[in-house]
């Protein structure tokens, strides 16, 4: 990405979530601020963002992996985790919303300073106010140190932590996304929720397209597509860093969970997935 610019594709993120507010009525995830933080650029981004019917999927999978998320990390709470940490948050408003601010639970945003300086100016021009619960730590996964950055930012990595890493992991190389999660491991009873892809042949015919197009175009503005996984391929790494508890969600399981589908119903096919992974003793 430009050192001088917000990312593009964390833009797109946005765009996507704020699409599915206007579009889908945020059935699968509910944002009050997807629209709003997007300013006057809104209706252009999102317009841009629906115009195929077969972004339809792209949209649900993006609400889908931000309700999983919210979720796991509300169980965390539940079990008293007090420190979220949501690494490349974009334009994510998790810490706008928080509601668990009453009970302590402070996050730490992580992104390349150039994003994290865009999105503050956009909160400011839109009046929402960045809430004491919030603390930005500018860090690059490519070239600083995670660990570093975070406590220098004030996190206590003796304490449990949940980490949200959404739509980063398919464009890190896979020396940075082993280092990221050695980091999270080394927390005590840490638990991350990201998202992957799997190799984009791997994908049905009725999708590839998409993917591949999409995939272009992020390559087109200098934020390529480096990692992909298959499930088992993926579920190893996590394992061999001692992650024992693993739950992996498809795209078969995404229309299962939200969107009301049977059961035991046909597989859709290889695609993104989203995955919680807990440390375990």
């Amino acid at each position: 990405m430009n050192e001088r610019q917000p990312s593009r594709t964390a833009l797109g993120a946005a765009g996507y979530r704020a699409a599915h507010q206007q579009l889908d009525g945020g059935a699968v995830f509910f944002d009050p601020f997807a629209l709003t933080i997007l300013g006057d650029g809104a209706d252009a981004i999102i317009a841009g963002l629906s115009a195929d019917p077969a972004q339809q999927r792209t949209r649900i999978f993006m609400a889908a992996r931000s309700r999983f998320a919210e979720d796991c990390l509300g169980a965390a709470v539940s079990r008293g985790v007090r420190q979220a940490v949501v690494l490349g948050a974009g334009f994510d408003t998790f810490a706008l919303r928080n509601p668990y601010s009453d009970l302590g639970l402070r996050v730490f945003e992580v992104d390349h300073a150039a994003t994290q300086a865009w999105k503050r100016r956009r909160l400011s021009e839109v009046g929402l106010a960045i809430p004491a619960s919030l603390t930005f730590a500018a860090i690059d996964f490519e070239t600083d140190d995670l660990g570093h950055g975070l406590r220098d930012a004030g996190f206590d990595p003796d304490r449990p932590a949940f980490f949200i890493w959404l739509g980063v992991v398919p464009y890190l190389g896979r020396a940075a996304i082993a280092a990221t999660l050695r980091y999270i491991a080394s927390v005590p009873k840490s638990e991350v929720v990201f998202d992957y892809s799997e190799p984009l042949e791997n994908y049905p015919p009725e999708w590839r397209a998409t993917i591949v197009e999409l995939a272009a175009f992020t390559a087109a503005i200098g934020e390529p597509w480096l990692s992909h996984f298959d499930p088992d391929e993926i579920a190893q790494e996590l394992r061999g860093h001692g992650f024992g508890e693993l739950e992996d969600v498809g795209m078969s399981e995404v229309a299962v969970r939200y969107l009301g589908a049977p059961a035991g119903g046909p597989e859709v096919g290889a695609g993104p997935h989203v995955i919680r992974a807990a440390r375990t003793p």
